[in-house]
């Protein structure tokens, strides 16, 4: 874990009254960071599970600014309300934008990727439930391989892995990247901390389990989000200006990937080979992170 020390009892600024699921990951995600951001936080928030959440204007259960706007335009939105401070002199505002995994790893690539280009003074945050779940859980490219979506049915789930946002964003050298998960939300918020702290474009991943599309009990979502990291299917780590990788937690008992994948319903039709593949996929990316990390 890094060091930044964090509270957290700090004020909450993601009140009550929303309109999330029962064990919705994402809304968990956005308490924490807000923990960490406080106040001067403005959020621009494209299309997603999170556009509904905060409840319809002039209602919102959150305690800062939100600025809603097309799916694909996240990053592009953040970076002018950023100019827009800019021009007033106004630094110590923390200009988040707050997408899901389809406005991150698909629809808002583009976006997301100029705007890492430039190293726009932003923070971008993909929440990440592994599909479409806004509009009915169809597969977006965060899906893992063979899981079941609605686009992506038993008879014939997703046949291809996981892209791999954060080493596309790493390979923008900008100054922060990192992954977090809702099951450890010291380590979340310090990450938070750190990229608060950062002049210039940090990115931040978070993984947030979905109950109706995982097809798992409400009250296992923080039990999943950690098993996630247990098993390495989901490091904890940063990457610094693209080159300096550093994990930020290791499992003291590692479980296995078969252990991860049972407990959820959209993985329940998977053959011992589909497990086998998935298991050695798993492998492949903890071994590249130990590598580039011993390499840093």
């Amino acid at each position: 874990m890094t060091e930044t020390a964090v509270d957290l009892r700090a004020p909450e600024l993601c009140g009550p009254g929303h309109l999330a699921c029962q064990g919705c990951g994402a809304t968990l995600a956005m308490r924490y960071a807000l923990k960490a951001l406080g106040e001067r936080t403005i959020i621009a928030l494209p299309a997603c599970c999170w556009s509904v959440i905060a409840g319809p204007f002039p209602y919102c259960n959150l305690g800062v600014p939100v600025y809603h706007c097309a799916f694909e335009t996240a990053a592009a939105t953040a970076s002018g309300i950023r100019a827009g401070l800019d021009m007033q002199g106004i630094e110590d505002v923390t200009v988040m934008a707050w997408a899901g995994d389809g406005g991150t790893f698909d629809i808002g690539l583009q976006a997301l990727s100029a705007a890492a280009e430039r190293n726009e003074n932003i923070l971008f945050v993909c929440y990440d439930n592994e599909a479409y779940m806004n509009t009915g859980i169809q597969r977006s490219s965060a899906t893992p391989f063979s899981a079941w979506t609605t686009t992506t049915p038993e008879s014939s789930p997703k046949a291809d892995r996981k892209k791999d946002i954060d080493r596309i964003m790493a390979a923008h050298s900008i100054p922060y990247c990192a992954t977090a998960s809702v099951g450890y939300p010291e380590d979340l918020m310090r990450k938070f901390l750190k990229a608060k702290g950062i002049v210039g474009m940090r990115f931040i991943h978070v993984l947030a389990p979905c109950p109706a599309g995982w097809k798992m009990a409400s009250d296992m979502t923080v039990e999943i989000a950690r098993m996630a990291v247990e098993s390495n299917v989901f490091p904890l780590y940063e990457v610094e200006d693209g080159v300096r990788y550093h994990i930020t937690y290791h499992p003291k008992r590692p479980i296995s990937v078969e252990q991860y994948l049972k407990v959820q319903g959209r993985f329940k039709h998977l053959t011992p080979e589909m497990v086998a593949q998935f298991t050695a996929e798993v492998h492949e990316r903890w071994d590249r992170l130990q590598r580039d990390c011993a390499s840093s």
